[in-house]
């Protein structure tokens, strides 16, 4: 891809979630993953998709990946997008700064926080792996 512009995905973007078709559509690119400096905080919206929000104090690094995103494409992705969801300036663990996805902090309240999983796979994988030790536990009662 010639032209495009770096945009940083830490939920249902990413490659195989349920929104990665939204990019793909549009001829994105992927470049790589990477995670935030430890500036951010990470919350469960309904076990749908993440809000990643930007903090003055108790942040911490959040994975995700970095797209290439034709510049007519990104608003396609952008309209797609869950409510509350938006694009803001994300930095990047190397100190780079590109658009990424945030939330809006009204969009987290009575959310569950997820921050110390350190990223949306993660805590996906947790609750998989909970799921999975449900009829075990129910087995044993």
């Amino acid at each position: 891809m010639a032209e495009g512009i770096k945009l940083a995905v830490n939920g249902t973007l990413m490659r195989g979630l349920a929104l990665n078709t939204n990019l793909l559509v549009v001829g994105a690119e992927f470049l790589c993953e990477t995670a935030t400096t430890p500036d951010y905080r990470l919350w469960s919206i309904d076990d749908i998709h993440p809000a990643m929000v930007r903090v003055s104090q108790g942040g911490v690094a959040v994975a995700l990946e970095v797209w290439q995103v034709p510049p007519a494409g990104l608003v396609q992705v952008l309209l797609q997008e869950p409510p509350g969801l938006s694009i803001g300036k994300v930095t990047l663990a190397t100190g780079e700064t590109v658009l990424g996805v945030l939330g809006e902090p009204v969009l987290c309240e009575g959310q569950r926080e997820i921050s110390t999983y350190g990223g949306w796979r993660s805590y996906c994988g947790a609750l998989e792996r909970e799921r999975q030790l449900q009829p075990q536990r129910s087995q044993l009662s």
